[in-house]
């Protein structure tokens, strides 16, 4: 199976944003489980299962691009006019709050939309999107801190803050850093199944919440006393 293109726009954003996902993502890939398999027993039928990413961090120029958070610099690996053709795309949030998408970056997302591709957004990312006009009639949520700004910016955008994150059709976005990394787990389960879920959150000592927050995506357990406690992901992963 081909792997699923993978792209993140290169821009001044949250670190945690995009990584966090990111990181995930690669958690799971079939060539990193087959590679952890020689630490310990992985199940063959769940490598066969997993899905490859390939990775694309898509800026306007190769320019190295500051991200702001953590002093971090990164090198696009494409530019807009060279990226190959994305299965999904993930707009991260924007270091500074007056920032503006460059036109080109925003084509890209119209035309990704258009396609009936995947988008995830993560949490201030929401803002950049709506700004092209491909969330007015979705509902999308946002970083709670800027709920109300966005709102009044963009009105025609259904937001709400009911929700960690929020799907309608083809747009995924997450209300914040964690959150988004929390909308991505699940949509790993919902794709490939939890054990691969599981598999991949074991490398990073990780439980996902459900869109209300809580730790219901992991089966549970009942302590001495009656009540619901999580199962550790590398207890259950030994099981």
């Amino acid at each position: 199976m081909a792997p699923i293109q993978f792209g993140i726009l290169a821009f001044a954003y949250q670190v945690l944003d995009a990584v966090g996902p990111t990181d995930l993502l690669f958690s799971a890939n079939k060539s990193t489980m087959e590679t952890l398999g020689q630490y310990g027993p992985i199940d063959e039928d769940l490598i066969s299962r997993a899905p490859e990413f390939a990775f694309h961090h898509i800026g306007v120029t190769r320019d190295a691009v500051n991200l702001g958070t953590s002093q971090m610099t990164i090198i696009p690996t494409t530019i807009v006019d060279e990226c190959p053709e994305l299965d999904i795309l993930l707009v991260a949030g924007p270091y500074l709050g007056n920032f503006e998408l460059h036109p080109k970056h925003a084509d890209l997302i119209q035309r990704h939309v258009a396609a009936g591709k995947i988008l995830f957004t993560n949490c201030t990312g929401a803002s950049l999107v709506a700004s092209t006009g491909v969330l007015d009639g979705k509902k999308a949520t946002v970083n709670n801190v800027e709920y109300e700004w966005v709102r009044k910016r963009w009105p025609k955008v259904n937001w709400t803050r009911e929700k960690k994150w929020i799907i309608d059709g083809n747009i995924w976005t997450g209300s914040g850093a964690i959150a988004g990394t929390d909308m991505v787990a699940h949509w790993i389960k919902e794709n490939y199944g939890l054990d691969v879920l599981i598999q991949a959150a074991v490398t990073l000592d990780y439980e996902p919440r459900d869109s209300d927050g809580l730790f219901n995506v992991f089966p549970r357990r009942f302590a001495s006393n009656g009540e619901k406690v999580s199962t550790h992901v590398f207890r259950h992963h030994a099981e």
